[in-house]
């Protein structure tokens, strides 16, 4: 009598099935007409937005000549020579002798200041040379050879026309940008390929809609809503694929950007912050009155939001499919709740890193008001500060409303989803036959 045949375990074939990463399983056509019915409409309404509102290129100005609405060419400094800062005067002095400062300015303190010869390298007066004196205890020193950025004052005396504002870091950002994209690509290989594209055609977005739009006078809010859409849809769909499972993350990120853009638009206006806070903010009210800056300033906190909401809701729906993948059998109400423990941790993670990522950015601020040893009251009440408290409290609102809402629907939509079912379904076929099997060794 030969013995029985005894089956692989049936069920951990069936977690080796359920475990695998590949694509996701389709879906069924009445799912996916559902899904199609919310998102197309959303799409088109994008599609028409960035139609109406797109803006053609910046408008031209009158350059102010302050900050960074100068006139700035490409320079090399050629020679850099050790003086004594007694017999230097002057920030900048021509080529051919030193010139006195004006009447009424301090003379230069004694000590070894540092006497530089800049050479224009592009523009009409490319190689014309001028000197830049270097103080000692300058935050910034020249060396020989060293690429510069010079600024160009045209209603200046010609001696003074020149001088240097910032040094090139061309070479190192590309540098870096390369072996940021070289890492992408050898750890993500097709996905990190993709994701790179997403990248770009995102700063394209932001660079040729975006801001053109705001400058010429369009809502900023709305040209936020319309290129953080359009951003959203490109990015999901190009880095993961035009799935169900994208689908879900796209409409939990739509649902959590119009909730940071309710509660931003309502603590924005009862704090009473305007967004016109720093230099930068004053010049571009000065530039371009017509602009809404505390409108500007909701819509950086939209877009700002947007790259950590994409994170969490993708997180979120592929931790559901997996669940549901892993156990067939696992009802809406069980994947929320499992999805839901995942998503913790993830907020935990998120929200800290907000915080701290603009503590970081506010950092010498915040030194400021500590050496003035004001209290923290006096601190947040501070427009600049409570610009940045109103910014991170109204995005990690966002981010935690979007682990509930994002893990509710994808559990809803894979429970629901009667072809999935049946793919799943599919996996367990060996243990169906295993028992048939054993049914007939018994008898």
């Amino acid at each position: 009598m030969t013995p029985p045949h005894r089956d692989p375990d049936p069920q951990g074939h069936q977690q080796a099935h359920a475990h695998s990463h590949g694509p996701a399983a389709p879906v069924s056509a009445h799912l996916r007409k559902v899904i199609a019915a919310v998102l197309i409409p959303f799409a088109a309404a994008v599609i028409v937005g960035l139609v109406a509102l797109w803006p053609g290129g910046a408008p031209a100005h009158e350059r102010t000549g302050v900050g960074f609405d100068r006139q700035t060419q490409q320079g090399k400094v050629v020679g850099v020579v050790k003086v004594d800062c007694k017999d230097v005067n002057a920030a900048q002095l021509p080529v051919d002798g030193a010139t006195d400062p004006p009447d009424g300015e301090p003379k230069a303190d004694g000590g070894l200041c540092e006497k530089a010869t800049v050479e224009v390298t592009s523009g009409p007066d490319k190689g014309r040379r001028f000197v830049e004196v270097v103080q000692p205890d300058a935050p910034r020193q020249l060396r020989e050879g060293q690429g510069v950025v010079v600024a160009y004052a045209p209603d200046a005396p010609h001696d003074l026309q020149y001088s240097v504002t910032d040094v090139n870091r061309k070479f190192p950002l590309m540098l870096l940008a390369g072996i940021f994209a070289l890492a992408v690509v050898l750890v993500g290989r097709m996905r990190g390929v993709m994701a790179l594209v997403a990248l770009a055609l995102s700063f394209a977005i932001l660079t040729l809609f975006i801001l053109p739009a705001i400058l010429q006078g369009s809502n900023p809010l709305v040209v936020a809503v319309v290129g953080a859409g359009a951003i959203m849809l490109i990015a999901l769909y190009i880095c993961h694929g035009p799935t169900a499972r994208t689908s879900v993350a796209v409409i939990g990120t739509l649902v959590s950007l119009l909730l940071i853009g309710l509660l931003g638009s309502l603590f924005i206006g009862w704090a009473s912050l305007s967004g016109n806070t720093d230099d930068n903010t004053g010049l571009i009210h000065g530039l371009y009155p017509h602009i809404d800056m505390s409108g500007l300033l909701l819509a950086g906190v939209i877009i700002g939001s947007l790259g950590v909401l994409d994170d969490v809701t993708v997180t979120q729906t592929s931790a559901v499919w997996e669940l549901r993948q892993a156990n067939p059998t696992m009802t809406a109400k069980q994947l929320y709740r499992a999805g839901t423990r995942i998503g913790r941790d993830h907020i935990a993670s998120v929200v800290n890193t907000l915080v701290l990522a603009y503590a970081g950015a506010a950092l010498p601020l915040l030194l400021l008001f500590t050496v003035a040893q004001s209290s923290v009251g006096t601190v947040a009440n501070s427009e600049l500060v409570a610009e940045e408290i109103v910014r991170t409290l109204v995005g990690s609102i966002g981010l935690v409303a979007s682990v509930p809402v994002t893990t509710a629907l994808a559990a809803v939509v894979v429970t629901a989803d009667r072809t999935g079912l049946g793919a799943e379904a599919g996996a367990s076929a060996p243990v169906r036959s295993g028992r048939g099997r054993r049914r007939r060794a018994r008898s």
